[in-house]
């Protein structure tokens, strides 16, 4: 598991400029303004009355305000109470009860005033209580007696403190009782068992009640709980009965859920608004119930709903209007179930929707404050001024009230006042101070004059120009010296004058000058950008699971922008690592040495600079086999079962899957130990079944995904009583090995398995069937006897049974066996052969009789051989082949048979012992196919318009061949195929010369012989007439001329000249066209020629594995070669490769799914020189 968590310091800036955006223009405190409270009390102030009641009020205006208080709604005399003190230049109240003060005396409800000569200000009604830890009241506690499987409350029932206190259970060693899915503690602090069980029992459940505010806890009277078990109290009841009463406690009952509370079928419950709801269903009933919570007719809210209390508590956090409606819990156990309905209403105190803000008028402006508040019920909004209800306060011609809207016209500076909000319900209320100063005052920036921000790339840069002035002045952005005005979708213009750069770039960097305007001015003032890259963590650590006494390393490379100075700290579970030469820190990674346990957590590297934060985590698991178990106990023993429990060993951060149990036969096989059987790995007890006469022994292994632990100790020994078998040999068999006898064989009992000492066997036999009596011979502890003289495969009765010094083993289950077999009599008759196709054959026998068979019938097995092919008319060398058919079938196939030939076939019966006799030969003939390829098809002696084929019959005819097809086509430059020609040739013909052809032209070819079946595969070739010789010859004259070869270097030289002046000039910026001067000095007779005017073509180079332009074709070597030709025979053959000989022959081979055969003529690997080049032009 590996995380990564990146921060930027400009994720603070943003923090703080959003805070200052949502909050109202400050007036500057050189500047007269009305008080405004900054710090108070909490409504609800519950004090503790060991030390002194501080009330806080603190306040702040120009002039600086002065402080009064109420108490109870009336004027609190301060002067007049010598335990009573404000703090200097504050309104906060110290009421010293140190020194015999009593906090109950000075309980109430206190108002804090702060006032100047442009108005007042007043806090929340603070309510002061003293906090309470009263002692239990003192009561006598019963002991509680209840039988195994009842219900049982304890009840705590707190005395009531202020604030409430925390409930828990603990014993008289102040451990906390351990709570489940049947015991648990309810919101009440009462103790619930579903069920009470044995272990349930014991003197010492003691309630607590912890009271926070004053530190102290209080405990009740321990309470004493007795649990009565079936057993105990059949006990007891027996030894005060006679014998002859009839005595016995009712046996432990299973009984469905009722629940323990809340009681009934329906309750209801009112929820604040933001408060956490808490629903509570606990259940009795024997198995212990599980509780589900539903809501009806809706889901429960995701993310704010828990379950605490093992799903006995409904915990949903946040609560809201839409979270009323009907909660249901259902308890349920196998035996049935039960429910109860909640009734949810979720009322609100009253909550801001506008609270009214600090509103900053110049003279003569308009204004409005606004104070919109909601609630459940909805909320009545009052206001005052400057403390006095705004019914009953001077008036003043600037304001008018209109509901929860104050709207000011053409306000003076006498308007100036603090106007108070109030918005309340049954559930509470609201309190908001909002002052009205009219004020005309020139803007100024309160901004620091060439302040340096730096952020890094890809985050918010927020530049800020904190501002004032009365009117509001207008705010404008330029950057650069002589920068345009900013606008536009790449910066963000807030309220307070802070200009936002949403994603800062690189290029965002530079100055930036804020400009602040009103009627009576205009200010600026300048402030600078640097954007850094961002550090990165480019290899963070990976997820590592290591086995103890292992070494880890941890890989941490970053990249930084190269102004910042990074610091790289490793931390281990948000701690420091440990103080240990192990723990090796380079600069990019952490290696640990020698791992221990203690090593297992979260490592997290951390890379600093002054800008950002980047972190990546990853976990290390260490891992190793399971410690042994130990305190092996051997309980309940009895003749064949014993329980084995134990404690299992340490798990070494990998849980144990499986626990393996063995055992040791100390009579039998002393130091050996055998599998007994194995656990689930949440068991620590099983129940084992014994073996009657075995010395036990038993040793545990866990087994976890690391591996096996080591045995544990070995635990006590167990000898069991002897006993006679409880079993009987297995693997029971007859067969004979001899036709005259039958051979009893079994798999003889394992030692333990004997049960006591002198262990043999009874082994009987009887004919089946002829009501003969069983005989019998007690053989010793071997695993075979032979019975002898028997008839040849009979079936005989046999059973074996085991006994020893006690007795006999039950009576054995019979089995059926066979004496011994022999070879069958008879051969099979009637064979028919039914001819299918060319290679299937479908061959029928009549069945032997089955006492002929004299043994097991296995099937019968068709020997068939092909004598001669019938078109070869040559017998070949005998290979039989055989098929054999198993069971009793009378007919089978013949697959894979070769057409139009001779063959034979025979059928024997198959037993256990060997074949029978065959039947007579049978003989039969294959029908003609269609044959296949000619072997070979060879193109010779190409002419200008002839060309020589010639062929090779069909390596397999399967058939009297009938004719030959040819098929041809020509192929043009641009490896288009021509019109198709087909020519049929007899039988007989070996050979065929095609004249009438186009010269220098290439064909493709199509080649099959027939039979009367049909056509058979094809082969197919590719060949090439000549060209024009007399073309030719001129070509090779023209080109070997001396007058050409020096034309074409004279050419080449000019050509390099010009190249070399071009490069020259225009290195110095000249400029020289050369194709110009190319044309104007050009030789036509090295200009490329045309194909329709059987000129010269372009070039290719081998090399470029691109075809040659314009018409190439072979050279003079009369090869072709794939690489040099743009009419590559792959491209039309199925791979075939061909070439000319120096006679002019071409040599192809056909290859289909044979091998191809070696090309005849010698093949030139040398690359084509010039002339070839040339001559290959036509």
């Amino acid at each position: 598991m590996m995380t990564k968590k990146t921060t930027s310091a400009s994720s603070a800036f943003l923090i703080l400029f959003l805070c200052q955006m949502i909050t109202a223009l400050e007036v500057p405190l050189d500047l007269s303004q009305p008080p405004t409270i900054t710090q108070q009390s909490p409504k609800d102030y519950i004090v503790d009355p060991r030390e002194n009641i501080v009330i806080q009020c603190e306040a702040k205006g120009k002039p600086p305000p002065s402080f009064s208080w109420t108490r109870n709604g009336t004027h609190f005399d301060i002067d007049k109470d010598a335990r009573v003190t404000v703090k200097p230049n504050s309104g906060t109240l110290v009421i010293n009860i140190m020194n015999g003060g009593k906090a109950e005396a000075y309980e109430g409800v206190y108002q804090c005033t702060a006032r100047n000569e442009r108005g007042a200000a007043i806090s929340n009604n603070i309510v002061i209580r003293s906090s309470r830890s009263p002692l239990w009241t003192k009561e006598k506690v019963e002991p509680k007696h209840v039988r195994e499987g009842d219900p049982l409350v304890l009840h705590c029932s707190p005395p009531v403190g202020l604030p409430p206190p925390i409930i828990f259970w603990m014993d008289n060693s102040f451990q906390r009782l351990p709570q489940n899915e049947r015991v648990s503690q309810g919101l009440n602090g009462d103790l619930y068992f579903s069920n009470v069980k044995p272990e349930d029992t014991r003197e010492d459940y003691i309630c607590y009640a912890r009271f926070n505010h004053t530190q102290t806890i209080q405990q009740k009277q321990p309470i004493s709980v007795k649990v009565f078990s079936m057993d105990s109290l059949n006990e007891t009841i027996s030894a005060n009965l006679s014998d002859t009463d009839f005595y016995g406690a009712k046996p432990l009952t299973e009984r469905r859920p009722t629940l323990l509370t809340p009681v009934g079928s329906t309750s209801n419950k009112v929820e604040l608004r933001g408060n956490v709801l808490l629903l509570e269903c606990i259940a009795e009933g024997l198995p212990t119930p599980v509780i589900r919570w539903i809501k009806e007719g809706g889901e429960l809210p995701i993310n704010r709903t828990f379950f605490e209390n093992f799903k006995k508590t409904l915990k949903i956090i946040e609560v809201s209007e839409a979270d009323s409606g009907k909660y249901k819990c259902v308890a349920r156990n196998p035996l049935g179930s039960t429910h109860h309905t909640i009734t949810v209403t979720v009322k609100a105190a009253p909550y801001w929707i506008t609270a009214p803000r600090n509103l900053v008028l110049s003279p003569g402006e308009d204004g409005t404050l606004i104070c919109r508040a909601n609630g459940n019920p909805k909320p009545n909004i009052s206001w005052l001024t400057n403390g006095v209800p705004i019914a009953i306060a001077p008036e003043d011609p600037s304001r008018k009230v209109d509901g929860d809207t104050i709207i000011f016209s053409d306000v003076q500076e006498r308007s100036s006042a603090v106007y108070q909000c109030n918005a309340s319900n049954e559930y509470g209320y609201l309190l908001a101070n909002a002052f009205v100063n009219v004020l005309a005052e020139p803007p100024r920036i309160l901004t620091p004059a060439n302040k340096l921000y730096q952020v890094i790339a890809n985050n918010p840069a927020l530049l800020d120009c904190a501002f004032f002035g009365s009117p509001v002045p207008e705010i404008e952005w330029f950057k650069g010296v002589k920068g345009s005005i900013l606008r536009g979708d790449l910066y963000v213009f807030h309220d307070n004058g802070t200009l936002e750069i949403p994603v800062a770039q690189k290029d965002s960097t530079g100055t930036y000058t804020c400009v602040a305007r009103n009627k009576l001015g205009k200010v600026q003032n300048e402030v600078h950008l640097e954007v850094k890259d961002p550090t990165m963590i480019i290899k963070q650590p990976e997820y590592k699971i290591i086995q103890r006494g292992g070494q880890v390393s941890f890989e941490c490379t970053i990249k930084h922008d190269p102004t910042l100075i990074p610091a790289i700290t490793w931390v281990k579970d948000n701690g420091e690592l440990p103080d240990d030469e192990r723990f090796i820190i380079h600069k990019d990674s952490l290696a640990i040495m020698n791992v221990t346990d203690k090593d297992d957590g979260t490592y997290t590297c951390v890379a600093n600079t002054t800008l950002d934060s980047v972190s990546a985590s990853a976990v290390l698991t260490v891992v190793d086999r399971p410690n042994p178990p130990f305190d092996l106990e051997l309980t309940d023993q009895l003749e064949r079962s014993i329980q084995l429990s134990w404690i299992p060993g340490y798990d070494n951060k990998s849980p144990i899957t499986n626990f393996v149990i063995e055992y040791e036969d100390g009579m039998h096989e002393p130091g050996v130990w055998h599998y007994q059987t194995e656990v689930l790995g949440t068991q620590t007890t099983v129940q084992l079944k014994l073996s009657p006469y075995v010395n036990y022994s038993f040793r545990v292994i866990a087994v976890n995904e690391i591996g096996r632990s080591q045995p544990s100790e070995a635990s006590e020994q167990y000898l069991t009583k002897a006993a006679k078998p409880d079993e009987n040999p297995s693997g029971v068999q007859g067969i004979g090995s001899e036709p005259d006898n039958l051979v009893i064989i079994w798999e003889p009992l394992k030692g333990f398995q004997s049960n006591g000492p002198g262990l043999q066997y009874k082994v009987s036999w009887r004919q089946k069937d002829v009501g003969d009596e069983w005989t019998s011979v007690i053989v010793a502890n071997v695993s075979k006897y032979i019975v002898s003289g028997t008839p040849t495969f009979v079936p005989y009765e046999i059973k074996v049974q085991a006994l020893n010094d006690l007795g006999y083993a039950p009576e054995p289950a019979e089995v059926i066996g066979h004496s011994g077999e022999d070879l069958p009599m008879v051969a099979p008759g009637n064979v028919q052969v039914h001819i299918v196709n060319s290679t299937l054959a479908k061959v029928h026998w009549d069945p032997v009789p089955l006492k002929t068979v004299r043994g097991h019938l296995q099937g019968y097995r068709i020997y068939y051989w092909k004598v001669q092919s019938l078109s070869k008319r040559r017998r070949r060398h005998v290979e039989k082949k055989i098929l054999t058919f198993s069971g009793n079938k009378t007919h089978g196939m013949l697959p894979g048979l070769e057409p139009y030939s001779s063959y034979k076939l025979n059928v024997r019966v198959v037993n256990g012992k060997g074949e029978g006799p065959a039947s007579s030969d049978k003989l039969f003939k294959t029908p003609e196919g269609v044959p296949s390829s000619p072997s070979f098809l060879k193109i010779t002696n190409p002419t200008l318009d002839s060309l020589t084929l010639e062929w090779g019959l069909p390596t397999h005819p399967n058939g009297v061949l009938i004719a030959y097809t040819l098929k041809f086509q020509p192929i043009n430059s641009t490896h288009e195929l021509g019109p198709l020609v087909e020519i049929r040739i007899p039988a007989n013909e070996t050979s065929l010369i095609l004249s009438n052809l186009n010269y220098s032209t290439r064909y493709k070819f199509y080649f099959y012989a027939q039979t009367s079946v049909g056509a058979g595969s094809q082969i197919t070739e590719e060949a090439v007439t000549i060209m024009d010789e007399a073309m030719a010859s001129r070509q090779v004259d023209i080109a070997t001329q001396g007058w050409f070869i020096g034309l074409m270097c004279a050419v080449a030289l000019l050509i390099l000249i010009l190249l070399i002046v071009c490069f020259i000039r225009r290195n110095k910026g000249g400029k020289y066209p050369v194709k110009e001067k190319e044309d104007a000095h050009a030789d036509p007779e090295i200009q490329p020629m045309k194909e329709d005017d059987g000129t010269f073509g372009e070039y290719s180079d081998a090399e470029d594995h691109k075809p040659l332009k314009k018409g190439s074709r072979t050279p003079s070597d009369r090869t072709v070669k794939k690489e040099d030709s743009d009419d590559s025979l792959v491209d039309y053959g199925e791979g075939v490769n061909g070439q000319f000989n120096e006679d002019g022959s071409f040599i192809g081979q056909y290859s289909g799914k044979k091998e191809k055969e070696p090309a005849e003529g010698n093949e030139s690997s040398e690359a084509p020189s010039p002339v070839n080049a040339m001559n290959s032009f036509v």
